[in-house]
């Protein structure tokens, strides 16, 4: 029995317009139809009568289920796009945010002006999750040595894959930032750029989740404790202090909320010229500081 396909997209927003609205339920079918079945937006608005038939029906009422349930759609179909780059994604890896596009933009513009300063440029980018940020440092940065580390074997794999699937050599590196991370790194390895997207989220921010974020994401790659919201910023920051060369510079995603904390623990622990930078959003963001 064949189902048109633009039913299908009548029944999507019957069950789903009231948990998303109806924006973002048009851009979910879209994104199933053309993940399952290569069917844009455009053809169908070209071709009212395009059909599919019972057997090809089945993954899309799964995935109106998975939805219903608040799963996010980058879960359902197993990939997404960032920083213009694919990215194959599943429960061990944080699905990649813009405000972390914005993040690597402003690394990239100071590891371009430090490629005409020194060769081999090395960066390193920690609790890399999907490896969003090292592969699109990788990909922009030919000349670069990027290395990438994380505590999850899961996220290191599907970070492998990633690497691959964008065609750039980058080196994954299982290790616990809070755990002697030093000794399981070349000692001799140093390098130009540091960056991390940490864990910053308190549990007492949990209310301001939506469910698909905290129903479905790695906790472990979102969430701290209240009473010690900076634990992997102050880790990570003693550790740069260490492992960056002399004029490195080092990079932070922080909790929009703790702005002025973050920069006075990173200026505590030896940093100078620590600058706070707002997001497209005007929220306190992202954080730089020279060694």
């Amino acid at each position: 029995m064949l189902v048109l396909i633009k039913d299908l997209k009548n029944i999507f927003h019957k069950e789903l317009d009231a948990i998303y609205g109806v924006e973002e339920v048009a851009s979910f079918f879209f994104i199933c139809t053309e993940n399952y079945y290569n069917v844009t937006r455009l053809q169908l608005a070209l071709d009212s009568d395009l059909a599919i038939n019972k057997e090809e029906q089945t993954v899309i009422f799964n995935a109106l289920e998975d939805l219903k349930n608040e799963k996010p759609i980058q879960y359902i179909i197993g990939e997404t796009e960032f920083y213009g780059l694919p990215f194959k994604v599943n429960k061990h890896t944080l699905i990649p945010r813009p405000e972390t596009e914005e993040l690597v933009t402003l690394v990239l513009k100071t590891a371009k002006q430090k490629l005409k300063e020194s060769k081999p440029l090395t960066c390193l980018d920690i609790g890399t999750g999907s490896g969003c940020i090292a592969i699109s440092l990788a990909k922009e940065l030919k000349e670069a040595q990027v290395y990438a580390i994380d505590v999850s074997t899961e996220a290191i794999k599907k970070a492998k894959e990633n690497a691959v699937l964008n065609n750039v050599a980058v080196e994954f590196i299982k290790c616990d930032i809070l755990n002697a991370c030093n000794e399981t790194l070349n000692k001799d390895l140093k390098f130009n750029v540091i960056v991390s997207n940490p864990p910053y989220v308190r549990n007492l921010e949990k209310a301001e989740i939506k469910n698909n974020v905290l129903n479905n994401e790695p906790h472990l790659a979102l969430f701290v404790e209240d009473d010690n919201p900076l634990l992997f910023y102050k880790a990570i920051a003693e550790f740069a202090t260490k492992k960056l060369h002399k004029n490195g510079k080092l990079f932070f995603e922080i909790n929009e909320y703790l702005g002025e904390e973050t920069k006075a623990l990173v200026e505590n622990i030896g940093f100078k010229n620590v600058e706070i930078i707002k997001d497209i959003f005007n929220k306190d963001r992202m954080l730089s500081a020279d060694l």
